[in-house]
């Protein structure tokens, strides 16, 4: 995985509640086998028509998000099914931080397994940043050692992570590339048990 500790972006404002994972990648895109590919396929059924045709009014579509990194969302975001494809999805399409007030549990851990930082922020605070984003593209500076969300127009919003997640993120670290940190102490381990 590639470390995350500081990013700045434009930031996609997705102003929608309970965008569950069957919408941020639908059923009927889930027979890859590989964790890559699955960006172009990202709120499918928003993004696109019935023809394939591109949704002008979907943020995603428009010109003046194109290129972001950062996706900012309501409530309760990630819920429905466990999905791993949901995360592969949003990475694939280019994004490294989502903000909302909340996450579904799994998905919000499927995050960090796969390089996205998910932010909590308060109700209020992501309507902020949402109202920003939607009036005119809104650039932020995510900094994950501070703990910081800081707007262009210099307001700051703190949030708080697991210092084991936080550890992983800043060193792209997964979890089996996070047992090396203990390598030592393995080998050690295994000498002494083939001794026996």
């Amino acid at each position: 995985m590639e470390p995350i500790n500081k990013i700045t972006s434009v930031i996609t404002p997705l102003d929608r509640k309970n965008v569950d994972t069957d919408q941020i990648i639908s059923k009927e895109f889930l027979k890859r086998i590989e964790r890559t590919g699955f960006g172009r396929f990202l709120f499918y059924h928003w993004r696109f028509d019935e023809q394939g045709n591109e949704n002008p009014d979907f943020v995603l579509n428009k010109p003046e998000y194109k290129g972001s990194h950062i996706l900012v969302a309501q409530d309760n975001f990630g819920c429905g099914s466990s999905r791993e494809h949901a995360p592969w999805a949003i990475l694939d399409y280019g994004f490294r931080v989502v903000i909302a007030p909340s996450f579904a549990d799994i998905f919000h851990n499927n995050c960090f397994k796969n390089g996205i930082l998910p932010i909590k922020l308060t109700e209020e605070e992501c309507d902020e940043i949402l109202s920003k984003g939607l009036n005119a593209p809104y650039s932020v500076d995510v900094n994950l050692e501070e703990q910081t969300v800081t707007g262009e127009d210099g307001k700051v919003f703190n949030f708080n992570i697991d210092p084991y997640y936080k550890e992983m993120l800043l060193n792209g670290w997964d979890e089996i590339a996070l047992t090396f940190k203990y390598e030592d102490k393995i080998s050690e381990y295994e000498a002494k048990r083939i001794a026996f």
